[in-house]
């Protein structure tokens, strides 16, 4: 019986030798991985166990949806699916779209008017607004997005995910050691500054709205078809999405 330590740092087991070969086989440990034998206080490589020592002293093959680069913290770790984390994008968005409701429906009819007048490419006549009723769906509809803005900050320093990344079952890491982004590396690079860029490059008169931010979005997504998977907020962030 054993004990390892894995990727995220966490103890796992006891569990049985057959248990250990079928992670290493899966790619969630290898022959660097840290563990100890249970009664015993020494933590060794699995490499020095003559349990997990292949007769010509190689390694076991590793999937190929393993993430890639990493160092031997982070060699453990499997690459999420592009598929799921589209799908847990899409999900923090359709919570972005339930949290503007409240204040869409008190905004209601005043925003319409707003609107059809200025997709008739008329001036809006503001006289006949309910300014209360404008002021205040706009401080509702601009709480709800703070308190939404506030949770999801919060889970991704604290874990590494959005919400929509906690119930698709995949989280951020850091490159370099598989740990934990932290606010700077999950939030402040990979999706305010990427988000800035974005908005800048909209500025830019005639080019900007039309070509230069949808480019730089669908770069930055088309670029997860990489080897290693890591679109251009996981490069600018130093940060790759894994498995939870």
């Amino acid at each position: 019986m054993f004990i390892i330590i894995g990727g995220d740092g966490r103890e796992y087991g006891p569990v049985t030798t057959d248990q250990v070969r079928t992670w290493i086989n899966a790619g969630r440990a290898n022959l660097d991985t840290k563990a100890k034998a249970l009664g015993s206080e020494e933590w060794r490589r699995l490499g020095d166990f003559a349990e997990f020592n292949s007769p010509t002293g190689a390694p076991p093959l590793i999937q190929p949806d393993i993430v890639s680069g990493g160092t031997s913290a982070t060699a453990g770790l499997v690459a999420a699916e592009r598929g799921t984390r589209l799908l847990a994008r899409l999900i923090d968005w359709v919570i972005e779209l339930v949290c503007a409701i409240p204040g869409a429906i008190i905004l209601g009819e005043e925003f319409l008017k707003i609107a059809i007048m200025v997709g008739q490419g008329q001036e809006p006549d503001f006289s006949d607004l309910d300014y209360q009723r404008l002021g205040l769906g706009a401080l509702v509809l601009g709480l709800c997005w703070l308190a939404l803005l506030v949770v999801q900050v919060w889970m991704l320093t604290t874990r590494g995910q959005s919400i929509g990344k906690r119930i698709t079952g995949i989280r951020i890491v850091r490159v370099e050691d598989g740990s934990k982004p932290g606010i700077v590396h999950a939030w402040v690079l990979r999706e305010f500054l990427v988000t800035m860029i974005g908005i800048v490059a909209g500025m830019i008169p005639f080019i900007g709205p039309f070509i230069l931010r949808p480019a730089f979005h669908i770069t930055d997504w088309c670029l997860i078809f990489r080897d290693d998977q890591r679109c251009l907020h996981d490069l600018i962030a130093s940060t790759r999405v894994v498995r939870a």
